[in-house]
């Protein structure tokens, strides 16, 4: 069916033309095109996979917007995947507009219904609500950017009723196996503090703007729960990260922030607003590049270790096929003996699950059955671990020495030390490849600690708070 035998019903109707943007097609145009000549086109090194784009009124936000847009100015794309967050309607899960079109003062943009509802099909948490599409303003403002700078494309447009990880996570999962073989560019839509000073809107949006640069979706998720961050669409953005990273993305840049007060001149109720982009980039990492996992080596042999991976795995599988976990004949000392470890699941490179025992409470071989247990389905951030995962799954085990308490932080290693953070009833862990993994220094593996805990990232100086480290065999 094309687009001008489409019917009535199945074409969802502008609802913010005229307000958050202009209802005249030679005046919106105009706008746009005044925007994007405007914002540089910078070069980036690499393949756009998505980009992330503010969705208030032009006026506020529209030249921030074009920032990202000119970059993918004249491209072609078989499909445009556009995820939203719902400001007007409460509902579980996510809603994808599957068949017909969205129309804007510039045209109706066709659904691709084919991806819409192969999309629908991979979990019971992507349906369709008609409702959360009839008022919806931040997927609307992004077509006229798109219509204008791909022309023709087909849609699928995603609302988000909830924002938590694991939507995002099964968002994504249901994004990336329905899209294998397409060229695809997804948009992010949302804004950033709302109604703050102008000061604590820039110090909030900071910790975000961070770790979009640094494509770390996990930490975007943990520092909004915190409220050390805000985002309308930070599960947008989220389930963003999480896609661009399946798809091979490595990189994440902020290409252009401000707030409202810039164009209002009032700094003391803003909104921030965010132009950015995830990207493949053009390096490849050379075995001599490719980053070590740190540690340091407990003495354990390569058949321990293999040994060891083997529980893990074996608990796995028979906790998602119902069987009766085997009964464990040890006879090596070594793997009997009491030691804290961690067990570490990744999928495509992306943390799956990580939990583990700090203290010596039980022989290692039974602690590294029930940690793998416990990282595959009882870690709260993620989803549990399913049979389809099981093919991709890959298992680390981190088998910790005892915690030593320090006093002075040039005791602390990086690359051989784990830390160790407690104040009070707070405390957190971050085990020795975390710092290897992300080039972190000292100071820098200490805040992230210190945040890990729950307290201040500048804690790790203050009175009351106790440092430990330890090390760890990695395999």
């Amino acid at each position: 069916m094309g687009v001008n035998t489409l019917k009535a019903q199945e074409v969802r109707s502008p609802a913010v033309a005229g307000t958050f943007y202009s209802d005249d097609p030679e005046i919106l145009s105009q706008e746009i095109f005044e925007f994007l000549a405007q914002a540089p086109k910078k070069k980036i090194e690499g393949k756009i996979v998505s980009i992330i784009s503010p969705h208030a009124g032009y006026i506020y936000s529209g030249a921030v917007a074009a920032h990202a847009y000119k970059l993918i100015e004249g491209k072609k794309f078989d499909s445009v995947i556009v995820i939203a967050p719902s400001h007007h309607v409460s509902f579980n899960g996510v809603s994808i507009y599957h068949e017909g079109g969205y129309q804007t003062p510039l045209g109706i943009v066709p659904i691709d219904s084919k991806l819409s509802k192969k999309m629908m099909e991979q979990h019971s948490i992507i349906h369709y609500l008609s409702s959360a599409h009839t008022h919806e303003h931040s997927l609307e403002v992004q077509l006229p950017f798109l219509q204008t700078v791909l022309q023709d494309f087909k849609l699928v447009p995603i609302v988000m009723g909830n924002q938590n990880f694991k939507t995002c996570e099964i968002l994504s999962q249901a994004i990336f196996n329905t899209i294998e073989g397409k060229n695809v560019i997804i948009i992010a839509s949302s804004d950033l503090s709302h109604f703050h000073t102008h000061d604590q809107a820039g110090k909030l949006d900071k910790v975000l703007i961070d770790l979009v640069n640094n494509f770390d979706p996990e930490g975007l998720a943990r520092e909004l729960a915190k409220g050390n961050c805000e985002a309308c669409g930070g599960g947008p953005i989220i389930t963003a990260m999480l896609v661009a990273k399946k798809l091979g993305a490595d990189k994440g840049k902020c290409l252009k922030y401000t707030d409202s007060g810039d164009v209002t001149k009032d700094r003391s109720r803003v909104v921030g607003y965010l132009a950015g982009i995830l990207y493949k980039s053009n390096q490849s990492p050379s075995k001599d590049t490719k980053k070590k996992k740190g540690g340091t080596d407990l003495g354990f042999s390569e058949q321990e270790k293999k040994f060891l991976r083997r529980i893990a795995k074996s608990a796995i599988e028979c906790k998602l096929e119902n069987k009766k976990m085997p009964s464990l004949q040890v006879s090596e000392g070594r793997l009997k003996e009491k030691r804290g470890a961690f067990v570490t699941l990744h999928e495509h490179g992306r943390l799956k699950g990580c939990i583990g025992y700090i203290e010596p409470i039980k022989p290692l071989f039974e602690t590294i059955r029930e940690m793998a247990l416990s990282a595959a389905f009882s870690d709260s951030r993620f989803t549990q671990v399913d049979k389809n995962d099981l093919k991709d799954l890959e298992i680390e085990i981190s088998v910790l020495s005892p915690l030593k308490k320090i006093d002075d932080i040039r005791d602390i290693e990086v690359g051989k030390h784990g830390i160790y953070i407690t104040k009070k009833f707070y405390s957190g862990l971050l085990l020795p490849q975390v710092a290897t993994e992300n080039n972190w220094d000292r100071k820098t593996f200490l805040e992230h600690a210190c945040i890990k805990a729950g307290i201040a990232k500048n804690s790790w100086n203050k009175k009351g708070v106790e440092i430990y480290t330890f090390s760890a065999d990695i395999f």
